[in-house]
């Protein structure tokens, strides 16, 4: 059955979580991080918590719309299709956050279909993150992903990171983030759903390029990082390492803006299009 696109337009109840220092140093650990600012307290103005740690907060709402039985998203083809979120304020511990999703978009594509769901993250009537989240619901015997016409060419890139994904690294996750979705911990629900095994998290792969760009744009400084964008182009295998390549990409309402891509062992992209957005 195909997605219900008489659902676009529909907004769900806003769900509340209160952000803790244990589960945001859950979080940083989860995907190797040992930044300082999110477990130093006697840095100045305390800890904050990782800007990808906010998928936290939105995480109940984004089941609550990707679950409506009205819906009718088949959750054995389902992968994470693209994601943007926008960290337009920092989080720390002691916050209480309010999540609302709004389905804004189903389309059928040449390869399956998509659903895109808005979220707007707040701190009392303060917006802190605003979150696009996409799935993709595979089509029966088809590929991925849309075919889409080649990255541009960008010459030489500023640095490349090299990260090694743990083989325990999607069950650290799943408990850290809330996503539980068998494809990442159970191997035979995984092949189940076509997939080669367990898969890791698209949201982990990006919290991973999210180190990256803290650590070699940011100066070290989560707080800097305004924007993350990522097209999830193939899974990720525990045991994989993976390697980010940045390049510059100009200026926008005064933050600068890096364009990114993420290749597996193979040189095959795991992520495109990746956008990463700093404060000056």
């Amino acid at each position: 059955m195909p997605l219900n696109k008489a659902c676009v337009g529909r907004e769900f109840p806003p769900t509340t979580v209160t952000v803790t220092a244990e589960a945001l140093q859950m979080y940083a650990r989860a995907y190797n991080d040992d930044n300082p600012a999110f477990f130093d307290a006697r840095r100045p103005g305390g800890i904050v918590a990782p800007p990808m740690s906010g998928v936290r907060a939105i995480w109940e709402a984004v089941m609550g719309a990707v679950m409506d039985a009205e819906v009718h998203a088949d959750f054995l083809r389902l992968v994470h299709g693209e994601q943007d979120m926008e960290f337009l304020s920092p989080i720390r511990p002691g916050d209480t956050l309010t999540s609302s999703a709004k389905i804004i978009s189903i389309e059928t594509k040449a390869t399956g279909e998509t659903m895109t769901v808005a979220l707007d993250t707040r701190r009392g009537g303060e917006v802190v993150m605003k979150t696009l989240f996409s799935i993709f619901i595979r089509g029966k015997g088809r590929g991925v992903a849309e075919a889409r016409a080649p990255e541009p060419a960008r010459g030489e890139a500023l640095f490349k990171v090299a990260q090694t994904i743990d083989k325990d690294q999607t069950y650290r996750y799943a408990e850290a983030s809330g996503d539980r979705n068998p494809i990442h911990v159970d191997e035979n629900v995984a092949k189940m759903a076509g997939l080669p095994g367990i898969i890791v998290h698209g949201l982990c792969t990006m919290a991973f390029t999210s180190k990256v760009a803290i650590d070699k744009l940011c100066g070290g400084d989560p707080t800097r990082l305004k924007r993350l964008r990522v097209r999830f182009s193939r899974p990720v295998l525990p045991g994989q390492t993976i390697t980010t390549k940045v390049w510059a990409d100009g200026e926008k309402d005064g933050r600068k803006v890096f364009a990114y891509e993420t290749h597996n062992e193979s040189g095959q992209a795991v992520i495109k299009g990746g956008i990463a957005e700093v404060a000056a």
